[in-house]
């Protein structure tokens, strides 16, 4: 540290780097690097995530513990950079944590301001000042390391640290689903393709599938992270390994795996999982297939709580705020609405990992900074989102039986279950002419079989009443497949 003065009533101290001095706020813990990308960078406004800044310190500490270990980093040093960074990955620090995700490439600005923050309190543990840097950013807490490699394996580390929250998240929305599935499995309604009457469905069965669907996406995501658990940190600069030692990489990844609790391997590859963001992109899709899923449900409970007087109105949706602030007493279906644009948002970030990783080049990708960011915005915003959908709007919705199996009784199409027996054509005719007199096809299809005008395709006969009754007597029947008899 060269010295202290004020600067815009603000208090300051003065560091330098390899490209001259900088003047930073004198109580932080940062360092020049970091003062400069704050300066060069001032982008989004936003700050990285808790799990970025939790998995560079995990590196940090592990690091320190290795490198001790394997003696290259003086013992009483390697235990204040321990303490410091596990200080950071308790959350201690995180107003440290500064550079915007907008960054320079690579994430070089992020590995230097968590390198600066553990030097500094690292130095701070050993009796000294801020800037004094008794520990060194680069050759102490940065030892045996590489932007390169560290920032790789941060996502890796980050995204995996939320894994199971996650999990549990899509998990709890897909019993809930499943429990309303079982709730409606009496309510036989109209079934819907293209949005026009189709042959009936029970709302039971309707949940039903969102539940699976929902328990489908897990299971992806599930399998995407396993190809995070591959770590490449060791590769330092190019995927070589260049100033680490032999065993650096094989003690990393125990160590690692150890701190954090997770089960993480080896990779059979460090150049390519540092040239590559395949399996990042994998995690992503997975959770990008979530959304789409989310999407799709999310407008099926826009349309079946439309209305209500004008609308579909088969499912009541909580009522959690009102609706308009001119129109009284208009109640909006605002938790799917919320979950739509989530989605949407999701998607978006997606899109971004595709473009940035697609970017790398030779043995690096660059563009890892906004891979990372948006990684560990589709889980923050899919968690929140998806928790609070199920929360205050699945749990609590109900069915509006009534209205459903009112809509089933006009539905014309339920004709389909007499294909058997009256055949396709005359089927579409009792349609028509339902539809015409306002009439269920049922009335229509009696009154012609009383009238002897109905034959049977397969039989040289009419069809009998009893025939018409027992094929759409219960309409149950037609929801459980089969040849209705």
């Amino acid at each position: 540290m060269k010295g202290k003065k004020v600067n815009d009533q603000r208090e300051t101290r003065i560091e330098s780097d390899s490209l001259g001095e900088i003047e930073i706020p004198a109580g932080a813990l940062y360092g020049a690097q970091t003062q400069r990308a704050v300066l060069n960078f001032p982008v989004s406004g936003l700050k990285p995530w808790r799990a970025f800044v939790w998995s560079m310190a995990v590196i940090k500490r592990s690091a320190a513990q290795v490198n001790k270990d394997l003696g290259l980093l003086d013992p009483q040093k390697a235990d204040a950079i321990i303490q410091a960074a596990t200080e950071v990955v308790e959350g201690k620090w995180d107003a440290e944590f500064v550079v915007d995700p907008f960054q320079a490439g690579a994430g070089t600005s992020h590995n230097m301001n968590t390198n600066e923050v553990i030097a500094n309190r690292a130095t701070q543990i050993l009796g000294g000042g801020l800037g004094e840097y008794g520990v060194h950013p680069n050759d102490h807490v940065n030892m045996a390391q590489s932007t390169n490699d560290t920032i790789p394996t941060a996502i890796r580390l980050g995204s995996l640290w939320r894994l199971e929250e996650l999990l549990d998240v899509v998990n709890e929305l897909a019993a809930a689903l499943q429990d309303k599935a079982v709730e409606f499995d009496h309510i036989v309604k109209s079934g819907r393709t293209h949005l026009q009457d189709a042959v009936p469905v029970r709302l039971g069965q309707e949940f039903g599938g969102y539940a699976r669907a929902v328990e489908r996406d897990g299971e992806r995501i599930r399998r995407a992270a396993e190809g995070l658990r591959r770590l490449g940190i060791g590769g330092t600069a190019t995927g070589t390994g260049l100033n680490a030692h032999p065993e650096y990489h094989t003690r990393m990844v125990a160590e690692l795996s150890s701190f954090a609790g997770l089960e993480l391997q080896s990779s059979d590859n460090l150049f390519e999982s540092m040239q590559s963001m395949a399996d990042m992109i994998d995690f992503s899709a997975a959770l990008r297939t979530l959304a789409v899923t989310m999407t799709r449900i999310a407008n099926d409970f826009r349309l079946l709580s439309s209305g209500p007087s004008t609308g579909l109105d088969e499912i009541n949706l909580p009522v959690v705020q009102p609706g308009s602030s001119i129109m009284p007493g208009k109640v909006n279906p605002v938790l799917a609405e919320m979950t739509n644009m989530a989605m949407f948002h999701v998607i978006g970030c997606d899109t971004t990992v595709s473009l940035a990783a697609q970017a790398g080049q030779l043995e690096l990708n660059v563009m890892m900074p906004i891979i990372a960011h948006n990684l560990f915005e589709m889980m923050q915003v899919t968690i929140g989102s998806l928790r609070a959908f199920t929360e205050k709007c699945v749990v609590g919705l109900t069915a509006n039986a009534k209205k459903a199996e009112g809509w089933l009784a006009r539905n014309a199409i339920v004709v389909t279950a007499l294909n058997p027996v009256i055949g396709y054509q005359a089927g579409a005719a009792l349609v028509k002419e339902a539809l015409r007199r306002e009439l269920t096809v049922g009335e229509v299809a009696v009154e012609k079989a009383q009238a002897g005008a109905l034959p049977h395709v397969r039989a040289d006969r009419n069809v009998t009443i009893e025939e018409i009754e027992a094929a759409l007597g219960d309409l149950r029947k037609l929801t459980e497949g089969g040849i209705v008899k």
